[in-house]
């Protein structure tokens, strides 16, 4: 269960937006950052991580393993069953994110098929088969316009551009990684601070090659070191999924003009009733209120949209969020 947000201070939402920009940045780093000592960051830190509010992941690039279909699905639930699908789905190995929201689905979960696998499978006979869902509705995600690690940005001040980690922008093909880059990689998957050294002695290589590795795919963009925490930890009240219906010759401009936006998250082009579908974290709902009147309003060619909240992450990454073990365990043992 997630600690109540309001045991954390600003140091601790400063902490862990340095970590979120920057997840394998040293105790030293961030406390030359937020201008603090290196054992306070070090001791709030471990705090924040043993309480199940962050999770740093070394994750390969999307297509490191071969071109692949993704799709976004709304699924609505029987009354009470959205916690058990949840866990359910998020027990899938090719399923990405899972999360709860509101409005007219109860889930949204990301489906990444490698595409010679059957799509009738996954996503019809695998999703209908758990008990409890029920409706559910399915977007071939065309491109991705943005996925953004600086929304936390603001809490660390001007120093953030220079201290969060550089993503380059890469096509990943099966001949980017051999053997030994793979293993590092899933050494690091789920714990991306685990030590060069603890890596090394695990793998059976020097220190200095798992290091070397693994700068190496990051410096390419064949794999990534992400942070996930929870928006409310950071003191930000909304996180808002948006399906935009857009006018089809508009649709780059839409997408360009909303990702310069630092609270959209993601962007992407979707084949579904929408033509956009668009990540938000803001602040306060007062936000999100001036982002739906005034910044939605004015882009040229945005017709409508629906959104929902989302009120539980249940998986990113390919991977569980700590905060969300607890519900999800009682849920899957009833």
């Amino acid at each position: 269960m997630m600690p109540p947000m309001d045991d954390l201070d600003d140091l601790d939402r400063r902490i862990l937006a340095a970590l979120h920009a920057n997840g394998r940045a040293s105790w030293t780093d961030i406390a030359q950052l937020l201008g603090i000592s290196t054992t306070t960051v070090a001791r709030r830190a471990q705090h924040l991580f043993a309480a199940g509010l962050a999770r740093v992941a070394v994750l390969p690039h999307l297509e490191h393993d071969g071109p692949v279909h993704v799709f976004a699905v709304r699924l609505t639930c029987a009354p009470g069953s959205q916690l058990r699908v949840a866990g359910l789905l998020a027990r899938n190995p090719d399923i990405r994110y899972v999360g709860i929201i509101t409005g007219g689905y109860d889930i949204v979960f990301e489906l990444v098929a490698p595409k010679h696998r059957d799509l009738y499978a996954m996503l019809v006979e695998f999703t209908h088969a758990i008990p409890g869902a029920q409706q559910s509705n399915a977007d071939l995600v065309l491109h991705t316009y943005k996925v953004s690690y600086d929304w936390s940005a603001p809490l660390l001040g001007e120093g953030a551009p220079a201290f969060a980690l550089r993503r380059p922008v890469h096509t990943c093909e099966r001949a980017h990684l051999d053997d030994v880059d793979r293993e590092v990689l899933a050494a690091m998957r789920e714990d991306g601070r685990a030590s060069f050294q603890s890596v090394g002695r695990r793998l059976g290589i020097s220190e200095s090659t798992a290091r070397r590795r693994l700068e190496a795919m990051l410096e390419r963009g064949c794999a990534t070191v992400a942070t996930f925490i929870p928006a409310a930890a950071l003191g930000y009240e909304a996180e808002i999924m948006f399906w935009l219906s857009v006018e089809p010759s508009t649709q780059d401009s839409v997408a360009e003009r909303l990702s310069k936006e630092r609270g959209v998250r993601m962007i992407a082009s979707v084949l579904g009733q929408a033509s956009l579908w668009c990540e938000v974290i803001m602040p306060t709902t007062a936000d999100i209120h001036h982002f739906t009147s005034r910044t939605l309003a004015s882009v040229p060619g945005v017709q409508s949209w629906t959104a929902g909240v989302q009120l539980l992450t249940v998986k990113r990454g390919f991977l569980m969020v700590p905060w969300a073990e607890s519900r999800i365990a009682a849920a899957l043992a009833t």
